[in-house]
């Protein structure tokens, strides 16, 4: 197993310090902040310890304050309801005494119902497709910093079916297409991979509410941060496989851009849908 997925894994490993409360590590995956999907990830692994035999189906989220890589995060946890077929969670993320992340999440008894989804796109399978960091390598003029940031192994592999052009980036539709899984394979337990699935989560929405203006993170004037983040988890997934994440921003207005996504396992079974809103802002001069 990788450095970096068993890293992720031992993040997800909360230290129990009282009844509802816990505490877990910070890491950054670029720059000084935390990841808000290691938050999320957190979050909602210090909410299922305190759940027995049913399974979360949906959570949601605001980003507070950006995370402090070099301190923990404590989470604090609600017991909020203990119904017959559902239970709710809130878990608010303290730094440095303050909120960073409060979030909602509902878990339901396992059961039969009704059963129908939407069709997964049709798109080439991720064998087809180079990673997304062969690609970016490709980029001859990318800074050293961000070259090097590329070269960081992470828990998981990324696959665009369209990439994006960072250097010369043109204006196109908010849609994309993007196959991922962990580098390794990972234990077959549904709430570890519903944790990490929230975690992964986070990778790739916002940007896409770029596209139609033919912007690239690397223009120093576009600023982007996550304000909100809401998932559903429709199906149990194996994030150890490939799964594929369609995404498209309906709208950007007033410095947010809105975006949606689905997840689609290998076999085409829609397993999760998420949405999220962000500060989407484009300076007149770049900002450092």
């Amino acid at each position: 197993m990788s450095d970096e997925l068993q890293g992720l894994l031992d993040l997800l490993q909360l230290e129990k310090l009282e009844i509802n409360l816990f505490r877990g590590r910070s890491a950054a995956v670029s720059g000084k902040r935390v990841f808000g999907g290691q938050v999320l990830g957190q979050a909602l692994t210090a909410a299922s310890h305190t759940v027995d035999g049913r399974v979360v189906h949906s959570l949601h989220a605001y980003f507070l304050r950006a995370g402090d890589p070099e301190v923990p995060i404590v989470y604090d946890v609600d017991r909020s309801r203990d119904g017959r077929s559902f239970t709710n969670r809130r878990v608010v993320a303290i730094q440095h005494g303050r909120p960073i992340l409060n979030m909602a999440a509902s878990f339901q008894i396992p059961e039969e119902g009704l059963s129908h989804q939407s069709e997964m796109p049709d798109v080439p399978p991720p064998e087809e497709l180079e990673p997304m960091h062969v690609e970016l390598e490709r980029c001859q003029q990318l800074p050293e910093k961000v070259r090097r940031l590329i070269r960081h192994q992470r828990p998981f592999e990324f696959r665009p079916v369209e990439p994006v052009d960072v250097m010369r980036p043109h204006k196109r539709a908010p849609r994309q297409c993007i196959w991922f899984r962990t580098v390794r394979p990972i234990p077959d337990d549904d709430h570890l991979n519903r944790c990490m699935l929230a975690y992964v989560s986070d990778y790739n929405l916002l940007p896409t509410a770029s596209f139609p203006h033919g912007l690239s993170f690397l223009d120093g004037r576009l600023q982007m941060a996550s304000l909100d983040h809401a998932m559903w988890f429709h199906r149990s997934v194996a994030v150890g496989d490939w799964s594929l994440y369609a995404i498209d921003s309906p709208s950007a207005s007033g410095a947010r851009g809105f975006v949606r996504g689905s997840i689609f396992s290998r076999d085409g079974a829609l397993v999760a849908s998420t949405a999220q809103e962000g500060v989407v802002r484009v300076w007149s001069q770049a900002r450092d």
